[in-house]
């Protein structure tokens, strides 16, 4: 580059960041309070900054400029000018290099270093103290990108809710140890994009993939210490950026690539995304870009602005009532959505962005401006819904369209299966889409994201394995990850070779992957879980960047993965497995039925006493479609028995029933039974009615 070639002009104030115009780009960055504002240019390999260039033109609190002469590639970042008085909520430090909040790639690794802090370590002074060593040599380079893509004819598969089956996973962890995979794919988007795993994705019956936070985040200075890396990626820096460690010479392409290839297989892209906090920790955290362009204005900040609000309990709170703060989220999400086509999002700690100054509202600004935005209202919204903050567990209070996480499901569900005392009355609700937290506001049955296990907690191996945690690689002396899990060992603790152990340990997977798939509800799977993946007992694997984490597809004779496809092939075919509307045993009107019976072990309809006896372990749920719904003739019968054997009694709502699942014999396709038959105990099964009796 040729900076005495370069032409300088105002530009203009939109669109925000890097925009490739003309012969030369334009940049625009907001900070409300600062009082000067440089452009930094680098050298092609980033290790010199080869011009600085003040920002002139200001537009309300937009600063802008064009640059002629450079083009997609160019490395930057900015200097903002202000006071440094941090009992004001002010922490300017022009010399520090700050990244673009709407940067569309990074270019090097972030290099922990006292001299990113804008106070000096050690000072008597402490955070108000200043630093005035240049941090450039250390701090990522945002640069400018282009983002067209060759889509061809690629198409949104468009899922509907109640078809829908998400698949939660990590780009690196899925398919770093896949043999199937070329070694120089293994562990990036193209990986995860190659046929082989596409195909096993088709043979589960997934329709979505739920990623694990791919905008670009850094490794934590206290990780980097042990010899850790932040694996799960909550930590995010670059909320436009593609993570570059998941990708080549050109992450975005890449993604774009993955995207495209899903598509073509009807699979969608959901990402998981992390709005409520960034990277840059508490006040004494490095100054990378936000706390550097307008700290007052990017944080929720309390005692005037000296500390952070930490509701997100990471050491800072994104403000999403200042207007350019809420923008920036919006246009980030829009950005994922028109260039890199994906399907939806997953919102990591969402009662924060719903917070107001009163506390959580769900008709709060965010809230507001993403329904009525035509890009966003029409894509999947998932909110995990809590924070740590007063007030933060909002479990079934966000509006219409946003789905949630259900933890009341994943405990209730474990439970029933552990032989916990007292929780038929609780399975039942959970195994109807949690009526009494979701059925409001005209939301749908399919609110509810129902799950097993997912990436923070046990996986389902580990779930049948442990009681325990063992967290103790992460450095925590094994105080981090959650101390209630719900687990059952099985009488064993850790691995066993015991082969009457292990198939009562695979039985009890397929009860509880059995229960998700037959609920009403948005089912979640966790990858790995079909091929047995254990962390060792490992509850939080957040910093574990290896083979604690990375799925190990050797260890997989095929069979849960059948099981699984089984499971959905079954729920494909049955609508009243995947309904839209909430069943509360309402008489239909073309038959007369209720939409639900419930039985026991007997045929009778269970009395209050039964629901309330600590015994009552095995429930019969007859499900038709909802009384309000379409007229459809589909039925089925399906019983979880998590007692002993027992004489089951059909309903006599059929001339007679065909047993089509029995998670005690996975590979039975289906049988023909009488009025009567005899199940064993601690299993899952399913009834399809048939036309005539069956011969006795």
């Amino acid at each position: 580059m040729n900076v005495a070639s370069l032409t300088l002009t105002a530009g203009r104030p939109w669109p925000m960041g890097a925009t490739l115009s003309g012969e030369g780009v334009n940049f625009a960055v907001f900070s409300a309070h600062a009082t000067g504002m440089d452009l930094c240019l680098f050298s092609g390999d980033g290790r010199r900054e080869v011009a600085r260039l003040p920002i002139t033109a200001r537009d309300g609190d937009v600063w802008h400029i064009h640059v002629g002469g450079i083009g997609a590639g160019q490395q930057y970042g900015f200097r903002a000018h202000g006071p440094y008085a941090p009992d004001q909520g002010h922490r300017f430090n022009a010399h520090k290099l700050l990244m673009d909040p709407y940067g569309r790639g990074l270019a090097g690794r972030l290099r922990w270093s006292d001299a990113l802090m804008g106070y000096k370590i050690g000072s008597s002074r402490g955070d108000q103290s200043f630093d005035s060593r240049d941090s450039a040599f250390a701090v990522p380079k945002s640069v400018v990108v282009d983002p067209s893509f060759d889509w061809g004819d690629d198409c949104a598969p468009l899922t509907p809710l109640c078809d829908t089956v998400i698949y939660e996973a990590h780009v690196k962890a899925l398919t770093a140890r896949h043999p199937g995979i070329p070694a120089a794919l293994r562990g990036t988007y193209a990986g995860l994009a190659h046929p082989v795993m596409i195909a096993h994705l088709q043979s589960l019956g997934v329709t979505a993939v739920e990623l694990l936070p791919v905008q670009a985040f850094f490794d934590d200075r206290f990780l980097v210490a042990k010899g850790l890396k932040n694996h799960w990626g909550y930590n995010t820096m670059g909320f436009f950026a593609p993570e570059p460690r998941y990708g080549g010479a050109n992450p975005l392409r890449e993604m774009q690539g993955m995207v495209k290839a899903l598509h073509r297989a009807g699979i969608e892209v959901l990402l998981d995304v992390v709005y409520n906090h960034t990277g840059e920790g508490d006040e004494w955290g490095p100054t990378l870009g936000f706390r550097g362009l307008d700290n007052r204005s990017y944080y929720r900040t309390v005692h005037g602005g000296r500390y952070y609000a930490n509701d997100a309990g990471t050491g800072n709170t994104l403000d999403l009532t200042q207007p350019a703060v809420l923008r920036m989220v919006l246009d980030s999400l829009r950005y994922w959505v028109e260039q890199v086509h994906v399907d939806g999002f997953r919102f990591d700690l969402a009662s924060v962005l719903g917070r107001e100054a009163h506390g959580f509202d769900p008709n709060g600004g965010f809230f507001d401006a993403i329904r009525q935005d035509p890009v966003l209202s029409r894509v999947k919204l998932i909110a995990e819904p809590w924070d740590i903050g007063p007030g933060g567990y909002q479990l079934g209070a966000y509006p219409p369209p946003f789905l949630e996480w259900n933890d009341r499901y994943r405990d209730g569900v474990r439970r029933f299966w552990r032989n916990d005392a007292g929780m038929a009355p609780d399975l039942a609700r959970r195994l109807l889409g949690s009526a009494e937290r979701f059925d409001h506001s005209r939301r749908a049955a399919t609110s509810s994201v129902n799950f097993i296990t997912s990436h923070d907690g046990f996986t389902l191996q580990d779930l049948v394995t442990y009681t325990v945690k063992r967290n103790f690689a992460n450095g925590e002396d094994n105080r981090d990850g959650h101390d209630d899990n719900h687990a059952d060992n099985m009488g064993v603790e850790g691995p066993s070779d015991d082969p009457s152990l292990i198939a009562v340990r695979e039985l009890r997977k397929r009860n509880l992957l059995a229960t998700l798939l037959l609920s009403q509800g948005t089912p979640m799977l966790l990858a790995g879980d079909e091929v047995g993946h254990t962390q060792g007992g490992n509850n939080n694997a957040y910093a574990q960047d290896n083979d604690t984490t990375r799925i190990d597809w050797a260890r997989s004779d095929g069979r849960m993965a059948r099981f699984i496809g089984r499971l959905t092939a079954l729920r494909r075919k049955h609508p009243v497995l995947r309904q839209r509307h909430f069943l509360h045993s309402r008489n239909r009107a073309a038959d007369g039925l209720p939409d639900v019976i419930w039985h026991r072990a007997d045929g009778a309809v269970p009395s209050s006493g039964d629901w309330h006896d600590h015994g009552f372990r095995c429930i019969g749920v007859e499900l038709r479609m909802a009384a309000e719904g379409q007229d459809a003739p589909d039925a089925l019968y399906v019983v979880f028995n998590g007692g002993g054997a027992v004489a089951l009694t059909l309903p006599a709502t059929a001339p007679a029933w065909r047993l089509v699942l029995d998670t005690s014999r996975p590979e039975l396709a289906s049988e023909a039974v009488g009025a009567r038959v005899n199940l064993p105990g601690q299993a899952v099964f399913v009834f399809e009615p048939l036309a005539e009796k069956v011969a006795p």
